[in-house]
């Protein structure tokens, strides 16, 4: 958890939008091998680990170019002005759909962490999930994005590339498919990498110079850098978190 906080902290304040999925994910697994070794490392996980992956930047991105093709066919002989107000409306509906399904997969990670961590100091007698664990973490959750740095917003929302309210309904809908897909599997993925890849396929069916290619390379390389930097983090403050309470 430390790793995390540090982590995002940091990549708040340069207004990159970070993966706190692989930061858990990296955390957890530095910090298990400092405890136990490469033998507390099972590949299941790290199989939909994997998957989510693929999830998060192929199908992000394919969904998001595939669903605005249609949304531009669709409205071909539209009056611009008709659209932008239909679609400004419609952007709330969408706007909570990818609420909802950011809850159906983020949440339930950390209600994981959370509910490891009760049963590893005995505070329950088996790994399950109470219910003031889910409430707390969904409270969290929605202040933690209620009370979001605007630097991520505006990286997601303007420099990326330019989003009218058709664009952000087709990028919220088709992350927010992914994302549900993921979920129903028990798959856990990036939703920041989701949304993400949707906004960078939404945005490539103008053009593909629409997407600012060297926001996007900042944010890849948060991304690239978010396992290391957290498994290490989890490694060594487990090291010395270790020596402390022993």
């Amino acid at each position: 958890m430390l790793a995390i906080v540090i982590w995002s902290t940091l990549a708040w304040r340069w207004g990159l939008p970070t993966s706190e999925t692989h930061a858990l994910v990296a955390g957890l697994a530095g910090a298990g091998l400092a405890a136990a070794g490469p033998s507390v490392l099972l590949w299941e996980g790290w199989q939909k680990v994997l998957i989510g992956l693929v999830l998060a930047t192929v199908v992000g991105f394919s969904l998001g170019f595939v669903v605005m093709v249609i949304l531009y066919r669709m409205l071909f002989r539209a009056n611009p002005t008709s659209a932008k107000v239909a679609f400004g409306r419609l952007q709330v509906l969408s706007s909570a759909f990818m609420a909802f399904s950011h809850g159906s997969n983020d949440g339930q990670k950390f209600m994981g962490a959370f509910a490891l961590a009760l049963f590893l100091g005995g505070m329950l007698p088996k790994v399950q999930i109470p219910i003031w664990v889910i409430l707390l973490c969904g409270a969290v959750m929605g202040l933690g994005t209620a009370f979001g740095g605007w630097r991520i917003i505006r990286t997601m929302g303007f420099r990326l590339t330019r989003l009218e309210p058709v664009n952000g309904f087709a990028a919220e809908t088709s992350a927010g498919l992914a994302i549900v897909i993921a979920s129903f599997l028990g798959i856990p993925l990036s939703t920041t990498q989701t949304i993400n890849t949707a906004i960078m396929g939404v945005g490539a069916t103008r053009r593909f110079s629409a997407v600012r290619w060297g926001v996007t390379r900042e944010i890849v390389l948060a991304w690239l850098l978010t396992f290391p930097a957290c498994g290490i983090l989890g490694f060594l403050f487990a090291l010395v978190l270790e020596r402390i309470f022993s």
